[in-house]
């Protein structure tokens, strides 16, 4: 497995918690567009297999066996090693002025921070802002192309895949893999580690995604809305949540809407009172699903197609997402 294979299926984990800022925010219902939604589907159970099987079980025994203080010096270094990817990213977009402050974070972090395991750039208001190729690709106007999950990697789409061959190439994680050769493919371990990383930040959220109602349709439509707040550096403007959302001010979607909420509300009554599980059709994407309700989990009725969230007739603007997905290691996901 590659280092850019590997931590994508880690980042996959930790974009599902931005749906959670969804539930506590009235938006309007999310797209759903989804043409290669029977692939999606297969590698989607596939990779949580091999998470289940493999990736989390590793994950949960770094967190064993580190500090929570080792972890995060740990989480800091490889985020400074991959700042080569933002700078570069951030000069493909005509970005000057935030490539100056990524290299001036890079510099002092690598200096002062003794090889970026501590964020002395942090204190010196230089934040962390990561870009990558899949953001330079929307800024210079290249369609997003069909939700794509691939196997070992996760969600992305179309024009986000090319990040992987892309990013790699300014990835001094990648330069170390290709350049040596060793025995077992012992070249891959710094990328392994990072993946490791990534993924023990991720394991507070597997609640989240497995108690999710369809954990299929919550991963998608969180990885969508979170790449909209990295493609408009955390300011969408409302046309562009629209479009994602399939939204319009039309009086025909206001009905849709209205009648979305009803069903949520009508389910949050039944769930109170404990009548049981609502019918398939009123349950919105991410809702827990109490044990022993009945309802299951796409992965046990694999025929349930992917239900809305609920929203009202007057969209809100969701959180940004720098307040959404965990922060940084530095300043602890």
């Amino acid at each position: 497995m590659t280092r850019s294979s590997g931590s994508r299926v880690a980042r996959g984990a930790l974009v599902a918690v931005t749906t959670a800022a969804l539930a506590a925010c009235a938006v309007a219902p999310p797209r759903t567009d989804d043409p290669l939604q029977n692939f999606n589907r297969k590698m989607f159970a596939f990779n949580q297999f091999a998470d289940k099987a493999a990736i989390r079980p590793v994950a949960k025994a770094y967190v064993k066996v580190t500090g929570r203080k080792e972890r995060v010096l740990i989480s800091n270094f490889f985020e400074n090693l991959r700042t080569p990817v933002t700078i570069v990213n951030e000069v493909l977009q005509g970005r000057p002025e935030p490539a100056l402050q990524s290299t001036g974070r890079f510099l002092i972090n690598t200096t002062v921070g003794f090889l970026g395991f501590f964020d002395p750039a942090s204190d010196m208001k230089l934040p962390a802002h990561p870009t990558d190729f899949g953001v330079t690709l929307a800024h210079w106007g290249v369609p997003e192309g069909p939700y794509l999950v691939l196997p070992f990697i996760g969600p992305t789409t179309l024009r986000d895949v090319w990040r992987l061959p892309i990013d790699s190439y300014f990835d001094p994680l990648g330069w170390y893999a290709r350049d040596h050769s060793y025995q077992w493919h012992a070249q891959y371990l710094p990328s392994l580690a990072y993946l490791i990383t990534l993924r023990a930040s991720a394991l507070p959220l597997d609640s989240m995604l497995d108690s999710s109602y369809d954990p299929y349709a919550f991963m998608r439509d969180a990885y969508r809305q979170h790449r909209l707040y990295q493609i408009y550096y955390g300011n969408p403007p409302m046309s562009a949540i629209e479009e994602l959302q399939g939204s319009s001010p039309s009086q025909e979607n206001d009905d849709d809407i209205d009648q979305l909420l009803q069903q949520q509300r009508a389910y949050e009554k039944s769930h109170a009172s404990g009548k049981g599980a609502p019918p398939p059709s009123s349950a919105p994407v991410g809702t827990p699903v109490p044990a022993g309700s009945g309802a299951a989990p796409y992965s046990a009725a694999k025929s349930m197609p992917a239900i809305p969230a609920p929203a009202t007739s007057t969209p809100m603007k969701p959180a940004p997402a720098s307040s959404i997905v965990p922060a940084p290691a530095s300043s602890a996901a």
